[in-house]
């Protein structure tokens, strides 16, 4: 218990004004220098705290974000795709610009090409420059918006959708949807049309999505949506777990 009734206070007031940092500021009077003026510790305090801030809302970012996990770009061997995607071409993907301006990414490739790693490490960068990210598997979305209809709580599931600067949509790609489920993504990507990006990452070509969803007139909607303003990556090759796991038997 502190014996210093204006330490207290400190701390009072600290925590009515929320601004945490300043009722911890022992920490910093130990960096103090004698010629230091009090604006300069003021100063630094409101950085700390802006600092803080900062974090605690990359946090709440990563924490609704909803990464089934944490994959960095610069862990992504972008010589497996044999110049079809640079480092340039990265980083100019890793500014976010294209959330800015409302563009889209499309990953199409066989399994174990790096979409998801890819799709993640953007979602992570985004977070980081303030964007607000969402992630989800597209079977798991269609069943989740599916179930919300039937339980009369659809028009929250899509605002919350729709708050997102960048909706990731993994593995469009295994599951057919039934004709409900298929209106009901298709409402998802068209309301986010020149409003909000989207990245899909998908095994099958465009001419394949015919197979996920029950009308040919939707799919070509669909696809005329998500590639227009957009990026259409080909990940096409040899499957990196596979070679990890060859390799690994030797």
């Amino acid at each position: 218990m502190s014996v210093n009734p204006i330490e207290d206070q400190i701390r009072m007031y600290a925590k009515h004004l929320r601004i945490p940092t300043f009722g911890n500021y022992e920490g910093l009077l130990r960096t103090v220098k004698p010629d230091d003026k009090f604006e300069d510790i003021l100063l630094e305090l409101m950085k700390a705290e802006t600092a803080q801030r900062q974090e605690n809302q990359n946090k709440r970012r990563l924490k609704a974000a909803a990464f089934p996990y944490h994959k960095i770009l610069d862990d992504l061997d972008l010589s497996r795709y044999n110049g079809a995607i640079t480092d340039i071409f990265i980083n100019e993907l890793a500014s976010c610009k294209f959330i800015d301006e409302k563009k889209n990414i499309v990953m199409i490739g066989n399994p174990g090409r790096g979409k998801t790693h890819l799709a993640i490490g953007l979602g992570l960068k985004a977070c980081s420059l303030g964007f607000n990210v969402l992630f989800k598997n597209a079977a798991a979305l269609s069943t989740e918006l599916l179930e919300a209809k039937d339980h009369y709580s659809l028009g929250r599931l899509e605002k919350r959708i729709q708050k997102a600067d960048l909706l990731i949509l993994d593995e469009l790609s295994y599951i057919s949807f039934n004709r409900h489920q298929s209106e009901l993504l298709f409402k998802v990507i068209s309301d986010r049309s020149e409003r909000a990006s989207v990245i899909v990452t998908t095994n099958l070509s465009f001419s394949q999505w015919a197979d996920l969803f029950e009308s040919t007139a939707m799919v070509a909607a669909l696809v005329d949506r998500l590639t227009f303003k957009s990026h259409v990556l080909d990940m096409n090759g040899e499957s990196y777990r596979l070679e990890q796991t060859i390799r690994s038997k030797n």
